[in-house]
């Protein structure tokens, strides 16, 4: 096996233990990896001296140029832990329709053209209107009563 493919194989590998550890390093050693891999095969390069001095730059200046964009897309959203009760606490008051019969106090009602799960101490039938007491995140309390707000 060449060397060239080595390196190729090495920075792959390195790409994807990146979905693993979501470090954002790994992705820039692995693209450091594989373009020491492409200069060598091309013959741009030769010496191992030259390999590591390529394959340190580029993961350096990668590293140093692109993480902080990077870093960004692959984080996401994190809500903050009050940002949660007000999420809930909007749907509250809302109207739904009953979408199957109430058995047991268990449900399903629709809350802006989405089904939930609900459960209410009322007897509610499919069609019925109901209101929205409480929000437990993926499933609402309702009642034939509209809470006062």
């Amino acid at each position: 096996m060449s060397s060239a493919l080595i390196w190729i194989i090495i920075g792959v590998v390195l790409i994807i233990s990146e979905l693993l550890a979501t470090s954002i390093v790994a992705v820039f050693l692995g693209i450091g990896a594989i373009i020491t891999g492409i200069l060598l095969q091309l013959g741009w390069i030769e010496s191992s001296t030259a390999q590591y001095l390529v394959f340190g730059s580029v993961s350096l200046l990668m590293l140093i140029t692109a993480r902080g964009k990077f870093k960004r897309w692959f984080r996401g959203f994190t809500a903050d832990e009050g940002e949660h009760g007000m999420v809930f606490q909007k749907d509250l008051g809302e109207r739904v329709t009953v979408h199957t019969d109430f058995n047991q106090g268990a449900g399903r009602v629709i809350l802006n053209g989405v089904q939930w799960d609900a459960y209410s101490d009322d007897g509610l039938k499919k069609g019925d209107v109901a209101w929205v007491v409480r929000n437990e995140g993926i499933q609402l309390k309702v009642s034939k009563i509209k809470p006062i707000q």
